[in-house]
């Protein structure tokens, strides 16, 4: 292999569809972690976490709430079609992904509920600008109304409890995917980080395109990542400043950690494509799930361990870990 992954090729793997998590597991700290050691392994649950990490240590987790961002609609014509809500623009509207594109010409009103929705610019690779009406109620209480949790594809069917697709810490709604390591948090853990003087800290980093979209080039240099708005508080600055080591829970934690790192700013939009060799600046451990082949977030992952990610995939699927957003976690660096 070369110094870092070239194509596709280089970060794919074979992942039976049997291995793919379409439920989320109860309670949340149930969840096993694989715990790299670096020249050996562990099998051990979410709910061990304080017993691994050390005092001093930070955990960063990006504590960003889901929007209720996929909206069912009907077209004039009574046609189906789909706006999965991406980002608010501000006064430009909202980026979105609109299904099917094409026959959602701009300037089409659609309405659903009390949210009447006008189509806007062709953004392209399927991303629209959209504004969004909901007469005098709150957009965000019109959404719960009329949108559904934005699961990724490769879950079948909604779950019964929206909640679970949220972290227990979440707090603006800003995201159109849940940032799933997250997910396996519980006030247990939080108060067995506490007791043992492991401490917490957020940043935010609003999820979007890329976590729906794989990388559609063979060769990476090629992949265009688009921007991802990101913030990381004063207070989690000195945090991190005051570690003896940074826990980053999830990849958009990283992103956000890492951005800042960059590019000297605090908060801003982000396109860091992480691949090796990639000098971290920030982040000592990475706690994360099990993702898709041929994704950007494979690509973080190998930046931080090297291809040893490839003996860990192939340990986890043989040990029926479960993968993807539903699925287990695995924890790297200690």
């Amino acid at each position: 292999m070369t110094d870092r992954p070239e194509t596709l090729a280089d970060i794919r793997y074979e992942l039976p569809p049997s291995a793919i998590a379409q439920t989320p597991i109860e309670p949340r700290h149930s969840a096993r972690l694989l715990v790299d050691r670096g020249t050996e392994v562990e099998h051990r649950t979410v709910a061990d976490l304080p017993d691994l990490l050390h005092p001093g240590d930070l955990v960063v987790v990006n504590d960003t709430r889901v929007l209720p961002a996929r909206i069912p609609i009907r077209r004039p014509t009574g046609g189906a079609a789909e706006i999965l809500l991406l980002e608010n623009r501000g006064d430009d509207g909202w980026e979105a992904l609109a299904r099917p594109s094409k026959k959602l010409t701009t300037g089409m009103e659609l309405a659903t509920g009390d949210l009447r929705i006008t189509m806007g610019d062709d953004l392209g690779d399927g991303r629209r600008l959209v504004d969004l009406d909901p007469g005098d109620r709150p957009l965000l209480e019109v959404l719960d109304e009329v949108g559904l949790p934005p699961l990724p594809p490769y879950i079948e069917e909604q779950i019964d409890d929206p909640g679970r697709y949220q972290t227990v810490f979440a707090d603006r709604p800003l995201s159109a995917a849940a940032p799933t390591a997250g997910l396996h948090f519980t006030d247990e853990v939080f108060a067995g980080l506490a007791e043992r003087g492991i401490n917490i800290a957020t940043v935010e980093l609003a999820v979007g395109l890329d976590t729906f979209r794989p990388v559609m080039v063979d060769r990476l240099d090629d992949h265009v990542m688009h921007t991802e708005w990101y913030h990381v508080p004063v207070a989690t600055q000195s945090a991190i400043d005051a570690a003896n080591r940074v826990v980053a829970v999830g990849t958009t934690a990283v992103r956000a950690l890492e951005s800042w790192a960059a590019t000297g700013e605090a908060e801003g939009r982000s396109n860091l494509f992480i691949r090796r060799p990639y000098s971290w600046s920030i982040v000592d451990v990475l706690m994360t799930n099990f993702h898709l082949p041929e994704s950007t977030l494979l690509c973080l992952v190998d930046a931080f361990i090297g291809p040893r990610w490839r003996e860990l995939y192939e340990t986890a699927l043989v040990e029926d870990y479960r993968f993807l957003s539903f699925g287990d976690a695995m924890i790297l660096g200690l």
